[in-house]
């Protein structure tokens, strides 16, 4: 089992966990096909994280054909928020909450 993190990534949990309930039971090779093609700017840096863990499968020694691999667990949990204010009329204030996540996948071999 190999596994790769994002931490403190700058995208809305929400919408990143739509891509990860996509690719995940796939293997390795079609969650790649279907990340490049998706429209989503969090598409890209996930893309990279799946490739990340590719390679580290590939240093620790296991199977590196990405045919033979499965993405067994893509688990996107809640970062931390960064509040932000944006003036209002009359005086008031309005919340911006700009959302971050820890994305985490794990790859394992197909059984």
């Amino acid at each position: 089992m190999a596994k790769a993190v994002l931490k403190h990534y700058r995208a809305k949990p929400r919408k990143t966990r739509q891509l990860a309930d996509m690719i995940r039971g796939k293997r390795v090779s079609e969650a790649l096909v279907l990340l490049q093609l998706s429209a989503r700017v969090a598409s890209r840096d996930l893309e990279k994280l799946v490739r990340s863990a590719l390679a580290n499968a590939t240093d620790k020694g296991e199977n590196d054909d990405p045919e033979a691999l499965v993405v067994h667990r893509v688990v996107v949990d809640e970062g931390p928020t960064l509040k932000r204010f944006r003036a209002r009329a009359r005086g008031r204030t309005g919340k911006i909450l700009k959302r971050t996540c820890h994305v985490q996948v794990v790859l394992d071999e197909l059984k």
